[in-house]
């Protein structure tokens, strides 16, 4: 089951899936404009979801289950963009935000659990991103929200391992799928003059001008993402594009920097017996 199945990584890795002569349940907000090759496969059960509404979670889930009697994988994909400094973004539009990619991947998997808990397997894969394990100028709130993914990704890895489940977190870097596009990234309604030429704002200018020219080729890492997902044992983390796997060393490489001179004096704040 693969939610934003409707385009971009989603679409891809439900591809490679049907290729492969899966059972996929593509879960979109609109399935009726789903392209025609996977939406007439006959392995594949279009379903109508948008992962804000909770009622429709549980109905789409019960759909599937009906249709091909579990759900093994779920594929977290449903999700979408919000840049603008920290000061530019409005309360309502950071919820909104968190409502599509942390809440709506935590009601979903929550739908899912009891079936795979029953069954005694099951695999999480949850669409991360890069700037998940790295905080950027000019998205911040997004950052937080895959920051959030993460954490939620690390945590069911422990609480579901006892039940045969497991769970992973795909970081993906910046690949040409339409996540740039307004219907997918939302910039801010105001933007503050203060921050132009600075890092946040080269952040946008940078999306406006990056669009559809990004590096990462989706059906490639769509192909690649299907190949680990299929694997007996998933990675805990799975960067995915050269520019991922850059940021993720340098965020390393900078963090025991950081904490090298400070290591010492970091561990003496335990707490010392004096009797």
């Amino acid at each position: 089951m693969i939610t934003g199945a409707g385009r971009g990584l989603g679409l891809e890795i439900a591809r490679v899936a049907l290729a492969s002569d899966e059972h996929v349940a593509l879960a979109a907000r609109r399935p009726e404009y789903l392209p025609e090759d996977v939406r007439h496969h006959p392995n594949a059960l279009p379903v109508r979801l948008d992962v804000t509404d909770r009622t429709r979670i549980s109905a789409a889930v019960a759909e599937v289950i009906e249709r091909f009697g579990s759900v093994d994988v779920l594929v977290n994909n449903a999700g979408r963009g919000l840049l603008g400094a920290l000061e530019e973004i409005t309360d309502a539009e950071a919820r909104a935000l968190f409502d599509v990619n942390v809440f709506g991947l935590i009601n979903t998997t929550r739908a899912v659990l009891p079936s795979m808990r029953a069954a005694g397997k099951g695999k999480l894969v949850h669409i991360g991103s890069r700037s998940g394990f790295e905080g950027e100028p000019g998205v911040s709130i997004y950052s937080a929200s895959k920051f959030a993914v993460a954490g939620i990704s690390e945590a069911l890895a422990a609480e579901l391992a006892p039940f045969g489940i497991q769970s992973m977190v795909v970081e993906p870097g910046v690949f040409r799928t339409d996540f740039l596009d307004a219907s997918s990234v939302q910039l801010p309604g105001s933007r503050i003059a203060d921050y132009d030429d600075t890092p946040a704002h080269v952040t946008l200018d940078w999306a406006e001008e990056a669009n559809h020219k990004q590096l990462g080729d989706p059906v490639k890492g769509a192909a690649f993402i299907y190949r680990v997902a299929s694997g007996d044992k998933l990675p805990l983390h799975l960067p995915v594009g050269q520019d991922a796997l850059d940021r993720r060393s340098a965020m390393t490489e900078r963090i025991e920097r950081e904490t090298a001179p400070w290591r010492e004096a970091s561990a003496a704040t335990a707490h010392t017996d004096s009797g």
